[in-house]
């Protein structure tokens, strides 16, 4: 809320958002899914106890044009209005006890669209470059580009309040989208930085087909002024 207060009436083309869903998820109800292998043990889930208020997706929605919001199944009372374009990743999970597929609200006028992707513990639809997990609700960075394909022009600029693992960036820096994103937790907000610094380091390596994002700010302050240098990480 501090950070989207410093920007004026739709600066940014999409909010892109994945919130707590408010679903009292915690390490026990995850350990007791797993089937294929022993389930990370995330420690504390407090800060999926309750969605974000009201007020949140009032200002979510004044800053931006348009919004892709997930988990909306879960707090649909609090949306401005009823969408057609809900989108759909199937996690192509199996026989698995963790949902089939996770839901998004979109401010878009366009159909139901669906992405299909394996994500379930150690199976990954891409084997080949697996991606490491460092958050408990940690989405792929493929879903993140599938998105910017369907629903971001050239030129547009993103935000992501809940940042998390930090794939929404990763997937802005590789397809050329400036991004502003936030995480509050310290220990993920800097092992999502030091992902995204892995990830525009393999860029400079290859500099003819680098496609790198004009501007990433990461911000993990709560100053609605000036963050502090040793909590923002602007990547440029």
């Amino acid at each position: 809320m501090a950070v989207m207060a410093r920007y004026p009436d739709k600066h940014f083309s999409l909010a892109c958002v994945d919130p707590p869903y408010g679903i009292q998820q915690d390490s026990c109800r995850v350990k007791s899914r797993g089937k294929l292998a022993p389930t990370t043990n995330w420690g504390n889930f407090d800060w999926d106890r309750q969605p974000p208020p009201v007020e949140y997706f009032k200002e979510l929605m004044r800053v931006s044009e348009n919004q892709i919001v997930f988990g909306a199944n879960h707090f649909i009372n609090k949306m401005a209005f009823d969408s057609p374009c809900w989108i759909v990743w199937d996690k192509d999970n199996g026989d698995s006890h963790y949902a089939d597929c996770e839901l998004a609200w979109s401010s878009f006028k366009t159909a139901v669209r669906k992405f299909k992707h394996r994500w379930n513990g150690m199976l990954q639809a891409n084997m080949a470059e697996k991606e490491k997990r460092i958050h408990p609700t940690q989405k792929p960075v493929a879903l993140y580009s599938w998105l910017l394909a369907n629903y971001a022009q050239p030129g547009d600029r993103i935000f992501d309040s809940h940042g998390g693992s930090l794939s929404s960036v990763i997937a802005c820096v590789r397809h050329g989208f400036s991004i502003t994103c936030c995480e509050l937790d310290p220990d993920y907000f800097k092992a999502g930085v030091e992902r995204v610094q892995r990830e525009m380091d393999q860029f400079v390596l290859d500099l003819p087909n680098c496609p790198v994002a004009s501007e990433v700010d990461l911000f993990q302050s709560a100053d609605a002024n000036i963050p502090s240098p040793d909590t923002q990480a602007a990547l440029i």
